[in-house]
Protein backbone atom coordinates (compact mmCIF):
# COMPACT_ATOMS: atom_id res chain seq x y z
CA UNK A 1 0.00 0.00 0.00
CA UNK A 2 2.27 2.51 0.28
CA UNK A 3 4.07 1.36 -2.69
CA UNK A 4 0.90 2.58 -4.03
CA UNK A 5 0.66 6.03 -2.38
CA UNK A 6 4.43 6.41 -3.29
CA UNK A 7 4.01 6.37 -6.80
CA UNK A 8 0.33 8.22 -6.61
CA UNK A 9 2.74 11.03 -5.21
CA UNK A 10 4.83 11.46 -7.84
CA UNK A 11 7.81 10.19 -5.48
CA UNK A 12 8.90 7.42 -7.84
CA UNK A 13 9.83 9.74 -10.56
CA UNK A 14 11.96 12.00 -8.81
CA UNK A 15 14.69 13.78 -10.36
CA UNK A 16 17.40 12.31 -7.57
CA UNK A 17 16.96 9.44 -5.73
CA UNK A 18 13.99 9.35 -3.44
CA UNK A 19 14.03 6.35 -0.73
CA UNK A 20 12.52 2.72 -1.96
CA UNK A 21 9.94 1.59 -0.70
CA UNK A 22 11.43 -0.67 1.45
CA UNK A 23 13.40 1.60 3.15
CA UNK A 24 10.18 3.99 3.42
CA UNK A 25 8.17 1.61 5.18
CA UNK A 26 11.71 0.92 7.48
CA UNK A 27 11.36 4.98 8.80
CA UNK A 28 7.92 4.56 9.27
CA UNK A 29 8.01 1.72 11.24
CA UNK A 30 10.89 3.12 13.40
CA UNK A 31 9.40 6.59 13.81
CA UNK A 32 6.19 4.34 15.28
CA UNK A 33 7.81 2.34 17.57
CA UNK A 34 10.86 4.02 18.56
CA UNK A 35 8.79 7.21 19.08
CA UNK A 36 11.11 10.02 17.56
CA UNK A 37 10.63 13.04 15.64
CA UNK A 38 11.43 12.01 12.16
CA UNK A 39 14.02 14.99 11.85
CA UNK A 40 15.84 13.12 14.65
CA UNK A 41 15.55 9.54 13.32
CA UNK A 42 16.85 10.42 9.90
CA UNK A 43 19.72 12.12 11.31
CA UNK A 44 20.89 9.13 13.38
CA UNK A 45 19.52 6.40 11.72
CA UNK A 46 18.76 7.40 7.96
CA UNK A 47 21.00 10.11 7.16
CA UNK A 48 21.46 10.20 3.43
CA UNK A 49 17.34 10.45 3.47
CA UNK A 50 17.13 14.12 5.70
CA UNK A 51 16.95 16.14 2.60
CA UNK A 52 13.33 14.01 1.65
CA UNK A 53 12.20 15.01 5.17
CA UNK A 54 9.47 16.71 4.18
CA UNK A 55 8.20 14.76 1.18
CA UNK A 56 8.66 11.45 3.66
CA UNK A 57 6.07 13.50 6.41
CA UNK A 58 3.81 13.85 3.04
CA UNK A 59 3.98 10.16 2.29
CA UNK A 60 3.18 9.29 5.74
CA UNK A 61 0.16 10.77 6.20
CA UNK A 62 -1.10 10.15 2.91
CA UNK A 63 -0.20 6.46 3.64
CA UNK A 64 -1.58 6.95 7.00
CA UNK A 65 -5.22 8.43 5.08
CA UNK A 66 -4.74 5.84 2.81
CA UNK A 67 -4.92 2.93 5.81
CA UNK A 68 -8.10 4.15 7.53
CA UNK A 69 -9.80 5.12 4.21
CA UNK A 70 -9.45 0.60 3.37
CA UNK A 71 -10.33 -0.28 7.04
CA UNK A 72 -6.86 -1.68 7.55
CA UNK A 73 -4.09 -1.51 10.05
CA UNK A 74 -0.59 -2.67 9.83
CA UNK A 75 1.07 -4.40 12.75
CA UNK A 76 2.64 -1.15 14.19
CA UNK A 77 -0.76 0.17 14.13
CA UNK A 78 -1.73 -2.40 16.45
CA UNK A 79 0.33 -0.92 19.05
CA UNK A 80 0.21 2.97 17.77
CA UNK A 81 -3.66 2.80 18.00
CA UNK A 82 -3.44 0.57 21.90
CA UNK A 83 -1.26 3.50 22.84
CA UNK A 84 -3.33 6.11 21.86
CA UNK A 85 -6.68 4.52 23.53
CA UNK A 86 -4.62 4.67 26.65
CA UNK A 87 -3.74 8.29 26.66
CA UNK A 88 -7.43 8.62 27.52
CA UNK A 89 -7.72 8.49 31.06
CA UNK A 90 -11.00 7.14 31.44
CA UNK A 91 -9.70 3.91 28.78
CA UNK A 92 -6.75 3.83 30.42
CA UNK A 93 -8.49 3.28 33.93
CA UNK A 94 -11.08 0.76 32.61
CA UNK A 95 -8.14 -1.48 31.05
CA UNK A 96 -6.22 -1.39 33.67
CA UNK A 97 -8.99 -2.49 36.12
CA UNK A 98 -9.54 -5.97 34.60
CA UNK A 99 -5.77 -7.43 35.38
CA UNK A 100 -4.96 -7.74 38.91
CA UNK A 101 -1.45 -8.50 37.34
CA UNK A 102 0.62 -7.94 34.66
CA UNK A 103 3.93 -10.02 33.64
CA UNK A 104 6.07 -8.97 30.51
CA UNK A 105 8.62 -11.91 29.61
CA UNK A 106 11.91 -10.79 27.64
CA UNK A 107 11.42 -7.19 28.54
CA UNK A 108 14.77 -6.09 27.68
CA UNK A 109 13.15 -6.53 23.99
CA UNK A 110 10.02 -4.06 24.41
CA UNK A 111 10.32 -0.31 22.62
CA UNK A 112 8.93 2.85 23.72
CA UNK A 113 5.67 2.12 22.34
CA UNK A 114 5.22 -0.67 24.11
CA UNK A 115 6.62 0.67 27.35
CA UNK A 116 4.23 3.46 27.34
CA UNK A 117 1.23 1.01 26.98
CA UNK A 118 2.41 -1.12 30.04
CA UNK A 119 2.95 2.60 32.21
CA UNK A 120 -0.48 3.61 30.93
CA UNK A 121 -1.56 0.33 32.11
CA UNK A 122 -0.77 0.23 35.62
CA UNK A 123 1.18 3.97 36.13
CA UNK A 124 1.41 3.12 40.12
CA UNK A 125 3.41 -0.64 39.12
CA UNK A 126 1.49 -1.90 41.68
CA UNK A 127 0.83 -6.06 40.30
CA UNK A 128 3.34 -5.13 37.57
CA UNK A 129 6.34 -8.24 37.01
CA UNK A 130 8.71 -7.65 33.92
CA UNK A 131 11.32 -10.38 33.17
CA UNK A 132 14.09 -9.70 31.37
CA UNK A 133 17.93 -9.61 30.85
CA UNK A 134 19.53 -6.59 29.62
CA UNK A 135 22.90 -8.18 29.18
CA UNK A 136 21.10 -9.66 26.16
CA UNK A 137 19.08 -6.58 24.61
CA UNK A 138 20.56 -6.70 21.11
CA UNK A 139 17.34 -5.83 18.80
CA UNK A 140 17.96 -2.23 18.80
CA UNK A 141 17.31 -2.55 14.88
CA UNK A 142 13.81 -2.85 15.18
CA UNK A 143 13.38 0.15 17.56
CA UNK A 144 13.76 -2.15 21.12
CA UNK A 145 16.06 -0.19 23.97
CA UNK A 146 17.57 -1.65 26.40
CA UNK A 147 16.83 2.29 28.40
CA UNK A 148 12.83 0.40 29.01
CA UNK A 149 14.59 -2.46 31.62
CA UNK A 150 17.49 -0.19 32.84
CA UNK A 151 14.99 3.03 33.93
CA UNK A 152 12.14 0.45 35.26
CA UNK A 153 12.92 0.29 38.88
CA UNK A 154 12.74 4.02 39.21
CA UNK A 155 9.66 4.97 37.34
CA UNK A 156 7.45 4.30 39.99
CA UNK A 157 6.92 6.23 43.10
CA UNK A 158 7.44 2.75 44.83
CA UNK A 159 10.92 2.02 43.43
CA UNK A 160 10.30 -1.71 42.00
CA UNK A 161 12.23 -4.60 43.87
CA UNK A 162 14.69 -6.03 41.87
CA UNK A 163 15.39 -10.04 42.36
CA UNK A 164 18.64 -11.00 40.49
CA UNK A 165 18.76 -14.90 39.13
CA UNK A 166 22.06 -15.75 38.69
CA UNK A 167 22.31 -19.31 38.60
CA UNK A 168 23.10 -20.70 34.96
CA UNK A 169 21.73 -24.34 33.94
CA UNK A 170 23.31 -24.64 30.64
CA UNK A 171 26.81 -23.66 30.23
CA UNK A 172 30.14 -24.73 32.40
CA UNK A 173 31.40 -22.66 34.34
CA UNK A 174 34.72 -21.60 32.64
CA UNK A 175 32.45 -20.73 29.84
CA UNK A 176 30.09 -18.42 31.94
CA UNK A 177 33.37 -16.87 33.70
CA UNK A 178 34.50 -15.93 30.22
CA UNK A 179 31.18 -14.55 29.82
CA UNK A 180 30.77 -12.85 32.85
CA UNK A 181 34.37 -11.23 32.06
CA UNK A 182 33.12 -9.43 28.40
CA UNK A 183 29.67 -8.02 29.61
CA UNK A 184 31.49 -6.86 32.45
CA UNK A 185 33.26 -4.66 31.05
CA UNK A 186 29.87 -2.85 29.91
CA UNK A 187 29.29 0.69 30.32
CA UNK A 188 25.93 0.74 32.02
CA UNK A 189 24.07 -2.73 33.21
CA UNK A 190 22.60 -4.46 36.37
CA UNK A 191 25.71 -6.40 37.94
CA UNK A 192 25.21 -9.90 38.19
CA UNK A 193 27.73 -12.62 37.68
CA UNK A 194 25.97 -15.89 36.23
CA UNK A 195 27.34 -18.76 38.29
CA UNK A 196 27.00 -22.87 37.24
CA UNK A 197 27.27 -26.14 39.10
CA UNK A 198 28.45 -28.15 36.02
CA UNK A 199 32.08 -27.80 36.72
CA UNK A 200 35.11 -28.46 33.58
CA UNK A 201 38.91 -28.13 33.42
CA UNK A 202 38.40 -26.93 29.76
CA UNK A 203 38.10 -23.14 29.26
CA UNK A 204 36.64 -21.61 25.79
CA UNK A 205 39.56 -21.33 23.31
CA UNK A 206 40.26 -18.40 21.25
CA UNK A 207 41.64 -19.73 18.04
CA UNK A 208 43.81 -17.57 15.59
CA UNK A 209 43.61 -18.75 12.27
CA UNK A 210 45.54 -17.16 8.83
CA UNK A 211 42.19 -16.32 7.18
CA UNK A 212 38.72 -17.28 6.53
CA UNK A 213 39.75 -20.57 4.25
CA UNK A 214 41.51 -22.04 7.16
CA UNK A 215 38.46 -20.87 9.60
CA UNK A 216 36.13 -22.78 7.69
CA UNK A 217 38.97 -26.04 7.56
CA UNK A 218 39.54 -25.63 11.08
CA UNK A 219 35.58 -25.21 12.12
CA UNK A 220 34.76 -28.61 9.76
CA UNK A 221 37.51 -30.63 11.39
CA UNK A 222 36.28 -29.78 14.77
CA UNK A 223 32.75 -30.85 13.62
CA UNK A 224 33.59 -34.12 12.21
CA UNK A 225 35.64 -34.74 15.60
CA UNK A 226 32.99 -33.86 17.85
CA UNK A 227 30.37 -35.83 15.59
CA UNK A 228 32.86 -39.19 15.61
CA UNK A 229 33.02 -38.54 19.72
CA UNK A 230 29.31 -38.73 20.24
CA UNK A 231 28.03 -35.15 19.69
CA UNK A 232 25.44 -35.02 17.20
CA UNK A 233 25.61 -32.30 14.29
CA UNK A 234 22.27 -31.03 15.85
CA UNK A 235 24.16 -30.25 18.92
CA UNK A 236 26.49 -28.36 17.24
CA UNK A 237 25.97 -24.65 16.01
CA UNK A 238 28.18 -22.24 13.73
CA UNK A 239 27.23 -18.68 15.09
CA UNK A 240 27.80 -15.34 13.08
CA UNK A 241 27.14 -11.66 12.93
CA UNK A 242 25.57 -11.27 9.41
CA UNK A 243 24.41 -13.98 7.35
CA UNK A 244 27.34 -13.33 4.50
CA UNK A 245 29.82 -14.14 7.44
CA UNK A 246 28.79 -17.99 6.50
CA UNK A 247 29.97 -18.30 2.98
CA UNK A 248 33.10 -19.53 2.88
CA UNK A 249 32.23 -22.09 5.45
CA UNK A 250 29.29 -23.30 3.75
CA UNK A 251 31.20 -24.46 0.81
CA UNK A 252 33.47 -26.05 2.74
CA UNK A 253 30.58 -28.16 4.84
CA UNK A 254 29.18 -29.05 1.12
CA UNK A 255 32.84 -30.04 0.23
CA UNK A 256 32.94 -32.42 2.98
CA UNK A 257 29.11 -33.68 2.58
CA UNK A 258 28.11 -32.21 5.86
CA UNK A 259 24.70 -31.33 5.95
CA UNK A 260 23.51 -27.78 7.53
CA UNK A 261 20.44 -25.67 7.80
CA UNK A 262 20.83 -21.64 8.35
CA UNK A 263 18.60 -19.69 10.04
CA UNK A 264 18.83 -16.05 9.81
CA UNK A 265 17.31 -15.53 6.49
CA UNK A 266 13.59 -14.01 5.75
CA UNK A 267 10.53 -14.97 7.39
CA UNK A 268 8.20 -17.35 4.94
CA UNK A 269 5.96 -14.65 4.75
CA UNK A 270 8.62 -11.76 3.82
CA UNK A 271 9.86 -13.88 0.99
CA UNK A 272 9.07 -11.79 -2.36
CA UNK A 273 8.63 -14.63 -4.32
CA UNK A 274 5.61 -15.92 -1.72
CA UNK A 275 4.12 -12.48 -1.56
CA UNK A 276 4.38 -13.14 -5.24
CA UNK A 277 2.10 -15.81 -5.22
CA UNK A 278 0.14 -14.93 -2.61
CA UNK A 279 -1.02 -11.16 -3.89
CA UNK A 280 -2.33 -13.29 -7.32
CA UNK A 281 -4.47 -15.40 -4.69
CA UNK A 282 -5.32 -12.47 -2.46
CA UNK A 283 -6.32 -9.90 -5.71
CA UNK A 284 -8.66 -12.54 -6.97
CA UNK A 285 -10.40 -12.92 -3.65
CA UNK A 286 -10.94 -9.23 -2.97
CA UNK A 287 -10.56 -6.96 -6.25
CA UNK A 288 -11.01 -3.76 -4.64
CA UNK A 289 -7.33 -4.39 -2.52
CA UNK A 290 -5.13 -2.00 -4.42
CA UNK A 291 -2.00 -3.39 -2.71
CA UNK A 292 -2.42 -6.70 -4.18
CA UNK A 293 -3.55 -5.99 -7.05
CA UNK A 294 -0.56 -3.22 -7.85
CA UNK A 295 1.82 -5.85 -7.17
CA UNK A 296 0.31 -8.99 -9.13
CA UNK A 297 0.07 -6.21 -12.16
CA UNK A 298 3.91 -5.93 -11.97
CA UNK A 299 5.05 -9.08 -11.93
CA UNK A 300 4.48 -9.19 -15.96
CA UNK A 301 7.32 -7.59 -18.11
CA UNK A 302 6.41 -4.55 -19.40
CA UNK A 303 4.02 -3.54 -16.94
CA UNK A 304 5.29 -0.50 -14.71
CA UNK A 305 3.52 1.68 -11.63
CA UNK A 306 1.47 3.69 -14.21
CA UNK A 307 0.10 1.02 -16.03
CA UNK A 308 -0.65 -1.16 -12.39
CA UNK A 309 -2.35 1.80 -11.46
CA UNK A 310 -4.62 2.33 -14.12
CA UNK A 311 -5.70 -1.38 -14.17
CA UNK A 312 -5.94 -1.59 -10.47
CA UNK A 313 -8.35 0.83 -10.66
CA UNK A 314 -10.22 0.31 -13.46
CA UNK A 315 -10.80 -3.18 -11.89
CA UNK A 316 -11.89 -1.64 -8.56
CA UNK A 317 -14.49 0.44 -10.33
CA UNK A 318 -16.08 -2.24 -11.98
CA UNK A 319 -18.60 -4.87 -10.97
CA UNK A 320 -17.18 -7.69 -12.75
CA UNK A 321 -13.73 -7.68 -12.49
CA UNK A 322 -12.82 -10.48 -14.68
CA UNK A 323 -14.35 -8.54 -17.42
CA UNK A 324 -12.79 -5.25 -16.89
CA UNK A 325 -9.39 -7.55 -17.35
CA UNK A 326 -10.29 -8.40 -20.33
CA UNK A 327 -11.13 -5.23 -21.51
CA UNK A 328 -8.19 -3.67 -20.24
CA UNK A 329 -5.54 -2.35 -22.80
CA UNK A 330 -2.04 -3.41 -23.01
CA UNK A 331 1.25 -2.83 -25.26
CA UNK A 332 1.29 -5.29 -28.40
CA UNK A 333 4.65 -6.80 -26.78
CA UNK A 334 3.38 -8.50 -23.80
CA UNK A 335 -0.08 -9.60 -25.59
CA UNK A 336 1.03 -13.27 -24.82
CA UNK A 337 1.82 -12.77 -21.16
CA UNK A 338 -0.96 -10.78 -20.52
CA UNK A 339 -3.39 -13.08 -22.00
CA UNK A 340 -2.02 -16.07 -19.85
CA UNK A 341 -2.53 -13.70 -16.55
CA UNK A 342 -6.04 -12.70 -17.45
CA UNK A 343 -7.03 -16.42 -17.90
CA UNK A 344 -5.49 -17.26 -14.67
CA UNK A 345 -7.58 -14.23 -12.68
CA UNK A 346 -10.78 -15.26 -14.54
CA UNK A 347 -10.52 -18.97 -13.47
CA UNK A 348 -9.66 -17.77 -10.40
CA UNK A 349 -12.69 -15.74 -9.83
CA UNK A 350 -15.50 -18.08 -11.15
CA UNK A 351 -17.77 -19.33 -8.20
CA UNK A 352 -17.07 -23.29 -8.57
CA UNK A 353 -13.29 -22.83 -8.48
CA UNK A 354 -11.71 -26.02 -6.62
CA UNK A 355 -9.68 -25.55 -4.04
CA UNK A 356 -6.40 -25.83 -3.78
CA UNK A 357 -6.20 -26.59 -7.20
CA UNK A 358 -6.17 -22.92 -7.52
CA UNK A 359 -3.17 -22.79 -5.87
CA UNK A 360 -1.57 -25.54 -8.46
CA UNK A 361 -3.07 -23.06 -11.42
CA UNK A 362 -1.60 -19.86 -9.56
CA UNK A 363 1.89 -22.19 -9.13
CA UNK A 364 2.23 -22.90 -12.88
CA UNK A 365 1.85 -20.10 -14.04
CA UNK A 366 4.00 -18.25 -12.02
CA UNK A 367 6.60 -20.82 -12.69
CA UNK A 368 8.36 -18.72 -15.52
CA UNK A 369 7.82 -15.56 -14.15
CA UNK A 370 9.77 -16.95 -10.86
CA UNK A 371 12.62 -17.98 -13.60
CA UNK A 372 12.82 -14.68 -15.25
CA UNK A 373 12.72 -13.07 -12.30
CA UNK A 374 15.37 -14.26 -9.40
CA UNK A 375 18.77 -15.36 -10.52
CA UNK A 376 17.96 -18.57 -7.36
CA UNK A 377 14.40 -19.35 -8.50
CA UNK A 378 15.66 -22.92 -8.17
CA UNK A 379 16.18 -22.22 -4.73
CA UNK A 380 12.60 -20.44 -3.97
CA UNK A 381 10.62 -22.81 -5.89
CA UNK A 382 10.34 -25.10 -2.91
CA UNK A 383 9.00 -22.51 -0.78
CA UNK A 384 6.31 -22.21 -3.58
CA UNK A 385 6.21 -25.98 -3.30
CA UNK A 386 5.94 -25.60 0.59
CA UNK A 387 3.00 -23.07 -0.38
CA UNK A 388 1.28 -25.72 -2.04
CA UNK A 389 1.68 -28.25 0.82
CA UNK A 390 0.21 -25.75 3.51
CA UNK A 391 -2.56 -25.41 1.01
CA UNK A 392 -4.19 -28.82 0.49
CA UNK A 393 -4.66 -28.65 4.36
CA UNK A 394 -6.88 -25.82 4.40
CA UNK A 395 -11.14 -26.37 3.05
CA UNK A 396 -11.00 -22.92 1.05
CA UNK A 397 -8.93 -20.11 -0.31
CA UNK A 398 -10.20 -17.47 2.06
CA UNK A 399 -9.53 -20.05 4.81
CA UNK A 400 -6.06 -19.92 3.59
CA UNK A 401 -5.70 -16.47 3.09
CA UNK A 402 -6.45 -15.79 6.61
CA UNK A 403 -4.88 -18.60 8.54
CA UNK A 404 -1.54 -18.09 6.75
CA UNK A 405 -1.40 -14.45 7.84
CA UNK A 406 -1.95 -15.41 11.62
CA UNK A 407 0.38 -18.35 11.79
CA UNK A 408 2.87 -18.07 8.76
CA UNK A 409 5.27 -21.36 8.68
CA UNK A 410 9.29 -21.00 8.33
CA UNK A 411 10.61 -20.28 5.25
CA UNK A 412 13.11 -23.01 3.48
CA UNK A 413 14.89 -20.89 0.96
CA UNK A 414 17.52 -20.47 3.56
CA UNK A 415 18.63 -23.89 4.00
CA UNK A 416 21.38 -26.10 2.39
CA UNK A 417 19.08 -28.58 1.37
CA UNK A 418 15.81 -30.51 3.46
CA UNK A 419 17.61 -33.20 4.72
CA UNK A 420 16.31 -36.51 4.90
CA UNK A 421 14.22 -37.94 7.55
CA UNK A 422 16.67 -39.44 9.93
CA UNK A 423 19.37 -37.44 8.57
CA UNK A 424 21.74 -35.19 11.29
CA UNK A 425 22.82 -31.74 10.15
CA UNK A 426 24.83 -29.27 11.40
CA UNK A 427 23.25 -25.95 12.98
CA UNK A 428 24.20 -21.94 11.13
CA UNK A 429 22.84 -18.74 12.73
CA UNK A 430 22.61 -15.32 13.05
CA UNK A 431 23.77 -14.67 16.64
CA UNK A 432 20.19 -12.88 16.46
CA UNK A 433 18.36 -15.48 15.53
CA UNK A 434 20.27 -18.12 18.18
CA UNK A 435 19.05 -15.91 20.71
CA UNK A 436 17.19 -18.53 23.35
CA UNK A 437 18.83 -21.45 21.61
CA UNK A 438 21.58 -23.81 23.32
CA UNK A 439 24.04 -26.21 21.91
CA UNK A 440 26.78 -28.85 22.90
CA UNK A 441 29.00 -26.66 21.10
CA UNK A 442 29.31 -23.15 19.63
CA UNK A 443 31.93 -21.97 17.30
CA UNK A 444 31.93 -18.13 16.51
CA UNK A 445 33.11 -16.68 13.27
CA UNK A 446 35.23 -13.60 12.82
CA UNK A 447 35.98 -12.51 16.14
CA UNK A 448 37.84 -9.37 15.08
CA UNK A 449 37.03 -5.79 15.05
CA UNK A 450 34.26 -5.02 11.83
CA UNK A 451 32.77 -8.17 12.37
CA UNK A 452 31.97 -8.00 16.27
CA UNK A 453 31.42 -5.31 16.69
CA UNK A 454 30.08 -5.29 13.13
CA UNK A 455 31.97 -1.83 11.40
CA UNK A 456 28.07 -1.01 10.47
CA UNK A 457 27.32 -0.66 14.61
CA UNK A 458 30.13 1.29 15.86
CA UNK A 459 29.57 4.57 15.44
CA UNK A 460 27.93 5.54 18.81
CA UNK A 461 28.55 4.27 22.39
CA UNK A 462 24.74 2.73 22.51
CA UNK A 463 25.62 0.61 19.85
CA UNK A 464 29.01 -0.59 20.77
CA UNK A 465 27.26 -1.65 24.15
CA UNK A 466 24.67 -3.97 21.90
CA UNK A 467 27.76 -5.22 20.09
CA UNK A 468 29.22 -6.06 23.10
CA UNK A 469 26.20 -7.77 23.98
CA UNK A 470 25.90 -9.41 20.73
CA UNK A 471 29.03 -11.52 21.72
CA UNK A 472 27.90 -11.95 25.27
CA UNK A 473 24.58 -13.59 23.98
CA UNK A 474 26.36 -15.78 21.14
CA UNK A 475 29.09 -17.19 23.91
CA UNK A 476 26.34 -17.87 26.22
CA UNK A 477 24.76 -20.37 24.10
CA UNK A 478 27.08 -23.04 24.46
CA UNK A 479 26.65 -25.85 27.06
CA UNK A 480 30.22 -27.58 26.81
CA UNK A 481 32.74 -26.38 24.09
CA UNK A 482 33.15 -22.91 22.79
CA UNK A 483 35.56 -21.66 20.14
CA UNK A 484 36.32 -18.06 19.34
CA UNK A 485 37.83 -17.68 15.63
CA UNK A 486 40.23 -14.63 14.91
CA UNK A 487 41.09 -15.31 11.36
CA UNK A 488 44.33 -12.64 10.80
CA UNK A 489 43.55 -11.29 7.18
CA UNK A 490 40.82 -10.86 5.12
CA UNK A 491 41.01 -11.08 1.27
CA UNK A 492 39.26 -7.71 -0.45
CA UNK A 493 36.52 -8.89 -2.71
CA UNK A 494 36.16 -7.98 -6.61
CA UNK A 495 39.68 -9.06 -7.50
CA UNK A 496 40.36 -12.10 -9.85
CA UNK A 497 39.95 -15.32 -8.50
CA UNK A 498 43.65 -15.94 -7.02
CA UNK A 499 44.19 -12.54 -6.13
CA UNK A 500 46.11 -11.90 -2.77
CA UNK A 501 44.97 -8.30 -1.97
CA UNK A 502 44.40 -8.75 1.82
CA UNK A 503 43.53 -6.19 4.87
CA UNK A 504 44.81 -7.71 8.70
CA UNK A 505 42.48 -7.58 11.57
CA UNK A 506 42.48 -7.24 14.85
CA UNK A 507 41.11 -9.32 17.47
CA UNK A 508 37.68 -8.10 19.01
CA UNK A 509 38.00 -5.12 21.48
CA UNK A 510 35.47 -7.39 23.39
CA UNK A 511 38.01 -9.21 24.38
CA UNK A 512 41.21 -7.03 25.97
CA UNK A 513 44.47 -8.47 27.09
CA UNK A 514 42.91 -7.90 30.66
CA UNK A 515 39.97 -10.60 29.96
CA UNK A 516 42.54 -13.24 27.79
CA UNK A 517 43.42 -15.38 30.73
CA UNK A 518 39.42 -16.53 30.75
CA UNK A 519 40.27 -18.16 27.44
CA UNK A 520 42.61 -20.72 26.03
CA UNK A 521 45.12 -19.28 23.42
CA UNK A 522 45.54 -21.02 20.52
CA UNK A 523 47.18 -21.21 17.20
CA UNK A 524 45.16 -23.35 14.28
CA UNK A 525 46.90 -24.87 12.61
CA UNK A 526 50.10 -25.99 14.56
CA UNK A 527 53.53 -24.61 12.68
CA UNK A 528 55.21 -28.35 12.20
CA UNK A 529 51.73 -29.14 10.52
CA UNK A 530 51.53 -26.49 8.29
CA UNK A 531 54.97 -27.29 7.22
CA UNK A 532 54.21 -30.53 6.26
CA UNK A 533 51.11 -29.72 3.92
CA UNK A 534 52.94 -26.73 2.60
CA UNK A 535 55.53 -29.24 1.54
CA UNK A 536 53.28 -31.82 0.83
CA UNK A 537 55.50 -34.55 2.33
CA UNK A 538 56.18 -36.88 5.77
CA UNK A 539 58.98 -36.59 7.61
CA UNK A 540 60.75 -38.72 5.12
CA UNK A 541 64.35 -37.50 4.60
CA UNK A 542 64.49 -34.64 1.73
CA UNK A 543 66.68 -35.65 -1.52
CA UNK A 544 68.96 -32.55 -1.89
CA UNK A 545 69.31 -30.77 -5.35
CA UNK A 546 72.41 -29.14 -6.43
CA UNK A 547 70.79 -26.48 -9.19
CA UNK A 548 73.85 -24.61 -9.60
CA UNK A 549 76.62 -27.13 -10.50
CA UNK A 550 73.84 -28.23 -13.20
CA UNK A 551 73.56 -24.45 -14.26
CA UNK A 552 77.85 -24.39 -15.12
CA UNK A 553 77.91 -27.91 -16.70
CA UNK A 554 75.74 -26.31 -19.57
CA UNK A 555 78.80 -24.58 -20.91
CA UNK A 556 81.11 -27.56 -19.98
Amino acid sequence: LLAIVRHELGLSSTKSRFPGKGTCVAIYSRAINAQAPLDELLKSVFPWCVPWEGELKRLFAAYTASKQSENVLDYDDLLLYWAHAMGEPALAAEMGARFDHVLVDEYQDTNRLQAQILLALKPDGRGVTVVGDDAQSIYSFRAATVRNILDFPAQFLQKAELVTLDRNYRSTQPILEASNAVIALARERFSKNLRSERKSAQKPQLVAVRDESDQARFVADRILEFRESGIALKSQAVLFRSSNHSAQLELELSRRDIPFVKYGGLKFLEAAHVKDVLCVLRWAENPLSRMAGFRAACLLPGIGPSTATRLVDAVAASPAPAAAMRDFSVAPAIVEDWSAFVDVFTQLRQVKSAWPAEMELVAKWYAPHLARIYEDAFVRQRDIAQLQQIAATYPSRERFLTELALDPPAATSDEAGPPQRDDDYLILSTIHSAKGQEWKVVHILNVVDGCIPSDMGAGTNEEIDEERRLLYVAMTRAKDHLYLIVPQRFYVHSQAANGDRHVYASRSRFIPEAIVDCFESCVWPRAEEQARADCGQTSEPKRLVDVASRIRAMWN
